[in-house]
Protein backbone atom coordinates (compact mmCIF):
# COMPACT_ATOMS: atom_id res chain seq x y z
CA UNK A 1 0.00 0.00 0.00
CA UNK A 2 1.53 3.41 -0.73
CA UNK A 3 1.66 5.88 1.93
CA UNK A 4 1.29 9.37 0.47
CA UNK A 5 2.57 12.15 2.04
CA UNK A 6 1.37 15.69 2.38
CA UNK A 7 3.16 18.41 0.94
CA UNK A 8 5.48 19.83 4.27
CA UNK A 9 8.27 19.25 6.09
CA UNK A 10 9.38 16.18 7.22
CA UNK A 11 12.00 14.48 10.08
CA UNK A 12 13.36 11.11 10.33
CA UNK A 13 16.22 10.74 12.68
CA UNK A 14 19.10 8.30 11.05
CA UNK A 15 21.38 7.03 13.97
CA UNK A 16 25.23 7.81 13.58
CA UNK A 17 27.48 4.51 14.22
CA UNK A 18 29.18 4.95 17.41
CA UNK A 19 32.07 2.85 18.88
CA UNK A 20 32.15 2.95 22.59
CA UNK A 21 35.95 2.50 23.87
CA UNK A 22 35.95 0.93 27.21
CA UNK A 23 39.02 1.73 29.56
CA UNK A 24 41.29 -1.11 30.00
CA UNK A 25 42.10 -2.44 33.52
CA UNK A 26 45.14 -0.59 35.22
CA UNK A 27 46.51 -2.35 38.22
CA UNK A 28 46.64 -6.14 37.33
CA UNK A 29 49.94 -6.96 38.41
CA UNK A 30 52.02 -10.27 37.28
CA UNK A 31 54.59 -12.33 39.69
CA UNK A 32 57.46 -14.61 38.12
CA UNK A 33 59.58 -17.01 40.31
CA UNK A 34 59.76 -20.39 41.72
CA UNK A 35 57.19 -21.76 43.97
CA UNK A 36 56.62 -24.39 46.15
CA UNK A 37 53.87 -26.41 43.29
CA UNK A 38 51.47 -25.42 40.54
CA UNK A 39 52.19 -25.56 36.52
CA UNK A 40 55.55 -24.97 35.22
CA UNK A 41 55.66 -22.53 32.40
CA UNK A 42 51.61 -21.09 32.16
CA UNK A 43 50.54 -17.95 33.77
CA UNK A 44 47.78 -18.54 36.38
CA UNK A 45 44.81 -15.28 36.96
CA UNK A 46 44.59 -15.44 40.84
CA UNK A 47 42.16 -12.93 42.45
CA UNK A 48 42.92 -13.30 46.17
CA UNK A 49 46.27 -14.71 48.42
CA UNK A 50 44.17 -17.95 49.47
CA UNK A 51 43.58 -18.49 45.40
CA UNK A 52 47.30 -18.35 45.61
CA UNK A 53 47.88 -20.83 48.38
CA UNK A 54 45.34 -23.27 46.55
CA UNK A 55 47.39 -23.47 43.27
CA UNK A 56 51.00 -22.55 44.07
CA UNK A 57 50.98 -23.37 48.05
CA UNK A 58 52.27 -21.63 50.89
CA UNK A 59 55.18 -19.12 51.39
CA UNK A 60 58.45 -20.84 50.49
CA UNK A 61 61.56 -19.32 51.73
CA UNK A 62 63.59 -19.45 48.84
CA UNK A 63 60.74 -17.80 46.76
CA UNK A 64 60.92 -13.89 46.75
CA UNK A 65 57.66 -13.49 44.74
CA UNK A 66 55.33 -15.41 47.38
CA UNK A 67 55.83 -12.92 49.74
CA UNK A 68 55.37 -10.25 47.58
CA UNK A 69 52.09 -11.31 46.31
CA UNK A 70 50.96 -11.98 49.96
CA UNK A 71 51.82 -7.95 50.12
CA UNK A 72 50.47 -7.17 46.96
CA UNK A 73 46.96 -8.46 48.53
CA UNK A 74 48.01 -6.91 52.20
CA UNK A 75 48.02 -3.25 50.19
CA UNK A 76 45.14 -3.24 47.84
CA UNK A 77 45.61 -5.57 44.82
CA UNK A 78 42.61 -7.03 42.96
CA UNK A 79 43.73 -9.98 40.05
CA UNK A 80 47.67 -11.07 39.30
CA UNK A 81 49.13 -13.48 36.57
CA UNK A 82 51.53 -15.96 38.39
CA UNK A 83 54.56 -17.72 36.56
CA UNK A 84 56.34 -20.44 37.94
CA UNK A 85 59.46 -21.58 36.57
CA UNK A 86 61.53 -24.38 38.09
CA UNK A 87 64.78 -22.38 38.42
CA UNK A 88 65.72 -18.90 39.68
CA UNK A 89 68.50 -18.70 37.10
CA UNK A 90 67.90 -15.27 34.51
CA UNK A 91 67.87 -17.52 31.85
CA UNK A 92 64.76 -19.00 33.61
CA UNK A 93 63.02 -15.73 34.94
CA UNK A 94 63.24 -14.13 31.50
CA UNK A 95 62.29 -17.07 29.58
CA UNK A 96 62.24 -18.08 25.38
CA UNK A 97 59.84 -15.68 23.15
CA UNK A 98 59.16 -18.24 20.86
CA UNK A 99 58.83 -21.34 23.57
CA UNK A 100 56.76 -18.80 25.48
CA UNK A 101 58.38 -19.64 29.07
CA UNK A 102 59.41 -17.40 31.91
CA UNK A 103 57.88 -13.69 31.76
CA UNK A 104 56.73 -14.75 27.96
CA UNK A 105 54.23 -17.28 29.26
CA UNK A 106 52.34 -13.91 29.73
CA UNK A 107 51.77 -13.93 26.26
CA UNK A 108 49.54 -16.41 26.87
CA UNK A 109 47.13 -14.58 28.59
CA UNK A 110 45.42 -12.55 25.75
CA UNK A 111 42.83 -10.88 25.24
CA UNK A 112 43.76 -9.95 28.74
CA UNK A 113 46.59 -7.65 29.80
CA UNK A 114 48.91 -6.91 32.62
CA UNK A 115 49.85 -3.63 33.98
CA UNK A 116 52.49 -4.10 36.48
CA UNK A 117 55.53 -6.51 36.44
CA UNK A 118 57.32 -7.81 39.37
CA UNK A 119 60.54 -10.11 39.51
CA UNK A 120 61.41 -9.50 43.12
CA UNK A 121 63.71 -13.10 42.63
CA UNK A 122 66.08 -10.50 40.09
CA UNK A 123 67.73 -8.92 43.32
CA UNK A 124 69.04 -12.25 44.13
CA UNK A 125 71.29 -12.93 40.97
CA UNK A 126 74.70 -11.35 40.59
CA UNK A 127 75.11 -7.90 38.63
CA UNK A 128 74.84 -9.57 35.27
CA UNK A 129 72.35 -12.06 35.70
CA UNK A 130 70.66 -8.94 37.37
CA UNK A 131 71.23 -6.95 34.20
CA UNK A 132 69.89 -9.29 31.65
CA UNK A 133 66.73 -9.83 33.45
CA UNK A 134 65.93 -6.25 34.17
CA UNK A 135 66.92 -5.66 30.26
CA UNK A 136 65.29 -8.02 29.04
CA UNK A 137 61.91 -6.84 31.50
CA UNK A 138 62.31 -3.43 30.14
CA UNK A 139 61.84 -4.15 26.70
CA UNK A 140 59.17 -6.43 27.88
CA UNK A 141 56.75 -4.02 29.11
CA UNK A 142 57.49 -1.19 26.94
CA UNK A 143 56.47 -3.60 23.95
CA UNK A 144 53.60 -4.85 26.07
CA UNK A 145 52.48 -1.44 27.44
CA UNK A 146 53.12 -2.55 31.13
CA UNK A 147 55.15 -1.30 34.31
CA UNK A 148 58.35 -2.58 35.55
CA UNK A 149 58.76 -1.96 39.53
CA UNK A 150 62.36 -2.78 40.33
CA UNK A 151 64.16 -4.18 43.76
CA UNK A 152 67.50 -3.76 44.58
CA UNK A 153 69.82 -6.13 46.05
CA UNK A 154 69.60 -7.26 49.94
CA UNK A 155 72.76 -5.92 50.49
CA UNK A 156 72.21 -2.11 49.80
CA UNK A 157 71.68 -0.44 53.04
CA UNK A 158 72.55 3.08 53.06
CA UNK A 159 71.87 6.01 50.95
CA UNK A 160 75.31 6.06 49.97
CA UNK A 161 75.41 2.51 48.60
CA UNK A 162 72.12 2.97 46.38
CA UNK A 163 73.63 5.84 44.62
CA UNK A 164 76.43 3.83 43.99
CA UNK A 165 74.76 0.70 42.34
CA UNK A 166 72.39 3.13 40.61
CA UNK A 167 75.49 4.24 39.08
CA UNK A 168 76.40 1.09 38.03
CA UNK A 169 73.41 0.11 36.49
CA UNK A 170 72.69 3.51 34.95
CA UNK A 171 72.23 1.42 31.68
CA UNK A 172 69.14 0.25 33.01
CA UNK A 173 66.85 3.69 33.11
CA UNK A 174 63.89 3.18 31.18
CA UNK A 175 60.80 5.16 31.27
CA UNK A 176 58.43 2.35 32.25
CA UNK A 177 60.15 1.26 35.09
CA UNK A 178 60.63 2.59 38.73
CA UNK A 179 62.45 1.51 41.58
CA UNK A 180 62.26 2.05 45.71
CA UNK A 181 64.23 2.80 48.40
CA UNK A 182 65.22 1.02 50.73
CA UNK A 183 63.37 -2.38 50.91
CA UNK A 184 61.24 -3.58 53.76
CA UNK A 185 60.85 -5.57 56.60
CA UNK A 186 57.69 -8.18 56.86
CA UNK A 187 56.84 -10.78 59.48
CA UNK A 188 57.87 -14.14 58.20
CA UNK A 189 55.71 -16.89 60.07
CA UNK A 190 58.63 -19.99 58.47
CA UNK A 191 60.47 -18.49 60.82
CA UNK A 192 58.78 -17.46 63.51
CA UNK A 193 57.40 -14.01 62.76
CA UNK A 194 60.69 -12.56 62.67
CA UNK A 195 61.51 -9.79 60.23
CA UNK A 196 62.28 -10.98 56.95
CA UNK A 197 64.40 -8.36 54.44
CA UNK A 198 61.96 -7.97 51.08
CA UNK A 199 61.83 -6.11 48.23
CA UNK A 200 59.23 -3.56 47.67
CA UNK A 201 57.94 -4.43 44.48
CA UNK A 202 55.02 -6.79 45.53
CA UNK A 203 53.89 -3.85 48.20
CA UNK A 204 54.34 -0.66 45.83
CA UNK A 205 52.11 -3.43 43.00
CA UNK A 206 49.23 -3.26 45.82
CA UNK A 207 49.50 1.10 46.20
CA UNK A 208 49.66 1.34 42.42
CA UNK A 209 46.20 -0.87 42.42
CA UNK A 210 44.62 0.97 45.76
CA UNK A 211 45.31 4.02 44.34
CA UNK A 212 43.90 3.31 41.10
CA UNK A 213 40.29 1.88 42.01
CA UNK A 214 40.07 5.17 44.70
CA UNK A 215 41.80 8.04 42.65
CA UNK A 216 42.02 6.71 38.94
CA UNK A 217 46.02 5.73 37.19
CA UNK A 218 46.19 9.16 36.79
CA UNK A 219 46.85 9.96 40.69
CA UNK A 220 50.46 9.54 42.27
CA UNK A 221 51.09 6.02 44.27
CA UNK A 222 52.73 8.30 46.73
CA UNK A 223 52.12 10.86 50.07
CA UNK A 224 50.14 10.21 53.03
CA UNK A 225 47.55 8.14 51.19
CA UNK A 226 50.09 5.54 49.84
CA UNK A 227 50.60 3.99 53.25
CA UNK A 228 52.55 0.83 53.53
CA UNK A 229 50.09 -2.11 55.16
CA UNK A 230 52.40 -4.92 56.63
CA UNK A 231 55.74 -3.93 56.39
CA UNK A 232 58.37 -1.57 58.44
CA UNK A 233 61.02 0.58 57.06
CA UNK A 234 64.52 -0.27 58.20
CA UNK A 235 66.20 2.47 57.20
CA UNK A 236 65.23 6.15 58.28
CA UNK A 237 66.02 8.67 55.37
CA UNK A 238 66.14 12.30 56.11
CA UNK A 239 65.21 15.02 53.82
CA UNK A 240 68.45 15.68 52.12
CA UNK A 241 68.91 11.97 51.54
CA UNK A 242 65.42 12.03 50.01
CA UNK A 243 66.54 14.64 47.89
CA UNK A 244 69.58 13.17 46.74
CA UNK A 245 67.93 9.90 45.79
CA UNK A 246 64.92 12.08 43.86
CA UNK A 247 67.26 13.92 41.73
CA UNK A 248 68.50 10.30 40.71
CA UNK A 249 65.11 9.01 40.06
CA UNK A 250 64.86 6.80 43.02
CA UNK A 251 61.59 6.57 44.74
CA UNK A 252 61.83 6.88 48.99
CA UNK A 253 60.30 5.40 51.02
CA UNK A 254 59.43 6.92 54.57
CA UNK A 255 58.43 6.77 57.88
CA UNK A 256 56.57 10.02 59.51
CA UNK A 257 55.60 10.06 63.13
CA UNK A 258 51.77 11.45 61.81
CA UNK A 259 51.49 9.65 58.92
CA UNK A 260 53.59 6.29 59.19
CA UNK A 261 55.24 4.09 56.46
CA UNK A 262 54.72 5.53 53.11
CA UNK A 263 55.92 5.67 49.47
CA UNK A 264 57.45 9.11 49.42
CA UNK A 265 58.66 9.26 45.53
CA UNK A 266 56.90 9.46 42.28
CA UNK A 267 59.75 9.14 39.74
CA UNK A 268 60.67 6.91 36.91
CA UNK A 269 63.98 5.94 36.40
CA UNK A 270 63.78 8.21 33.43
CA UNK A 271 62.89 10.81 36.09
CA UNK A 272 66.17 11.74 36.99
CA UNK A 273 67.12 15.58 36.76
CA UNK A 274 69.84 14.68 34.12
CA UNK A 275 67.27 12.75 32.13
CA UNK A 276 64.76 15.71 31.73
CA UNK A 277 62.60 13.19 30.39
CA UNK A 278 59.13 14.01 29.51
CA UNK A 279 58.01 10.64 30.88
CA UNK A 280 59.08 12.21 34.56
CA UNK A 281 56.30 10.88 37.01
CA UNK A 282 55.14 7.25 37.28
CA UNK A 283 51.27 8.23 37.25
CA UNK A 284 52.06 10.23 34.14
CA UNK A 285 54.04 7.11 32.44
CA UNK A 286 51.06 4.93 33.58
CA UNK A 287 48.19 7.22 32.49
CA UNK A 288 49.52 7.42 28.58
CA UNK A 289 50.20 3.38 28.65
CA UNK A 290 46.69 3.57 29.59
CA UNK A 291 45.48 5.46 27.32
CA UNK A 292 47.50 3.53 24.72
CA UNK A 293 46.61 0.67 25.29
CA UNK A 294 42.65 1.54 25.53
CA UNK A 295 42.80 3.70 21.97
CA UNK A 296 44.35 0.91 20.45
CA UNK A 297 41.83 -1.20 21.53
CA UNK A 298 38.56 0.66 20.80
CA UNK A 299 39.95 1.33 17.25
CA UNK A 300 40.49 -2.29 15.89
CA UNK A 301 37.10 -1.84 14.32
CA UNK A 302 38.17 0.57 11.63
CA UNK A 303 40.03 -1.64 10.22
CA UNK A 304 39.45 -2.60 6.44
CA UNK A 305 36.91 0.38 7.35
CA UNK A 306 36.54 2.44 3.87
CA UNK A 307 39.49 5.25 5.24
CA UNK A 308 37.46 8.38 4.29
CA UNK A 309 35.50 11.46 5.87
CA UNK A 310 32.78 9.14 7.21
CA UNK A 311 35.47 7.09 9.23
CA UNK A 312 37.88 10.19 10.73
CA UNK A 313 34.40 11.44 12.08
CA UNK A 314 33.70 7.97 13.65
CA UNK A 315 36.89 8.19 15.71
CA UNK A 316 36.86 11.58 16.35
CA UNK A 317 33.16 10.94 18.23
CA UNK A 318 34.32 7.62 19.93
CA UNK A 319 38.23 9.09 20.75
CA UNK A 320 36.10 12.42 22.19
CA UNK A 321 33.60 10.40 24.12
CA UNK A 322 36.32 8.34 25.96
CA UNK A 323 38.52 10.99 26.53
CA UNK A 324 35.66 13.67 27.72
CA UNK A 325 34.74 10.47 30.40
CA UNK A 326 38.09 11.09 31.72
CA UNK A 327 38.48 14.84 31.41
CA UNK A 328 35.13 14.73 33.59
CA UNK A 329 36.57 12.12 36.06
CA UNK A 330 39.11 14.86 36.91
CA UNK A 331 41.81 12.86 34.84
CA UNK A 332 43.35 15.93 33.02
CA UNK A 333 44.67 19.32 33.51
CA UNK A 334 42.36 22.19 32.36
CA UNK A 335 38.97 23.36 32.79
CA UNK A 336 37.36 23.07 29.67
CA UNK A 337 38.06 19.67 27.34
CA UNK A 338 39.46 22.25 24.57
CA UNK A 339 42.47 22.74 27.20
CA UNK A 340 42.50 18.79 28.24
CA UNK A 341 42.78 16.75 25.48
CA UNK A 342 42.84 16.97 21.28
CA UNK A 343 41.92 14.16 18.53
CA UNK A 344 43.17 14.72 15.56
CA UNK A 345 41.87 12.85 12.51
CA UNK A 346 41.60 14.59 9.12
CA UNK A 347 42.89 14.84 5.97
CA UNK A 348 45.73 17.15 8.07
CA UNK A 349 46.98 13.72 9.51
CA UNK A 350 46.27 10.94 6.88
CA UNK A 351 47.39 12.24 3.24
CA UNK A 352 46.29 10.55 -0.03
CA UNK A 353 49.43 8.73 0.32
CA UNK A 354 48.73 7.37 3.38
CA UNK A 355 44.96 6.41 2.04
CA UNK A 356 46.43 4.88 -0.96
CA UNK A 357 49.34 2.95 1.67
CA UNK A 358 46.05 1.97 3.41
CA UNK A 359 47.41 4.10 6.53
CA UNK A 360 44.71 6.02 9.02
CA UNK A 361 46.78 8.50 11.12
CA UNK A 362 45.14 9.00 14.60
CA UNK A 363 47.10 11.87 16.84
CA UNK A 364 46.15 12.31 20.37
CA UNK A 365 47.15 15.06 23.13
CA UNK A 366 46.52 15.04 26.44
CA UNK A 367 47.57 17.54 29.69
CA UNK A 368 48.36 15.11 32.28
CA UNK A 369 48.05 15.86 35.89
CA UNK A 370 51.63 16.00 37.49
CA UNK A 371 52.11 15.46 41.54
CA UNK A 372 52.79 18.42 43.34
CA UNK A 373 56.50 17.09 44.63
CA UNK A 374 57.69 20.15 46.28
CA UNK A 375 55.17 22.10 48.15
CA UNK A 376 56.27 25.78 49.16
CA UNK A 377 54.92 27.82 51.39
CA UNK A 378 56.22 31.62 51.66
CA UNK A 379 55.78 33.52 54.68
CA UNK A 380 55.65 37.20 55.24
CA UNK A 381 55.70 39.11 58.51
CA UNK A 382 53.32 41.96 58.69
CA UNK A 383 54.11 45.25 60.91
CA UNK A 384 51.91 44.17 63.69
CA UNK A 385 53.77 41.05 63.93
CA UNK A 386 50.82 39.17 61.96
CA UNK A 387 52.20 36.34 59.91
CA UNK A 388 50.13 35.40 56.90
CA UNK A 389 50.81 32.97 53.98
CA UNK A 390 51.95 35.39 51.11
CA UNK A 391 52.02 32.77 48.44
CA UNK A 392 51.10 29.46 49.18
CA UNK A 393 52.65 27.68 45.92
CA UNK A 394 52.53 23.86 44.58
CA UNK A 395 54.60 23.24 42.46
CA UNK A 396 56.49 20.21 40.75
CA UNK A 397 59.75 20.21 39.79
Amino acid sequence: MTEYLAPGVYIEEVPFKSHTIEGVPTSTAAFIDIFEQGPIGKAVKIDCFADFERVFGELHPRSEASYAIRQYYLNGGRVAWVVRVDDPRPEKLTGDPRAKTGMYALDGIAPDIFNILCIPAAANLDQKGFATVISAANKYCSDKRAFLIIDPPSAIKTKDEMVCWMQTNDGLRHRNAAIYFPRLEIQDPLNGNQPRNVGASGTLAGVYARTDQTHGVWKASAGAQADLRGANIPVQLANRENGELDKLGINALRTFPQIGNVAWGARTLAGSDREASEWKYVPVRRMALYLEESLYRGSKWAVFEPNDDLLWAQIRSSFGAFMTSLFRQGAFQGTKPDDAFFIRCDETTTTQDDIDSGVLNIIVGFAPLKPAEFVLIRIQQLAGGETRPLRPACSGF
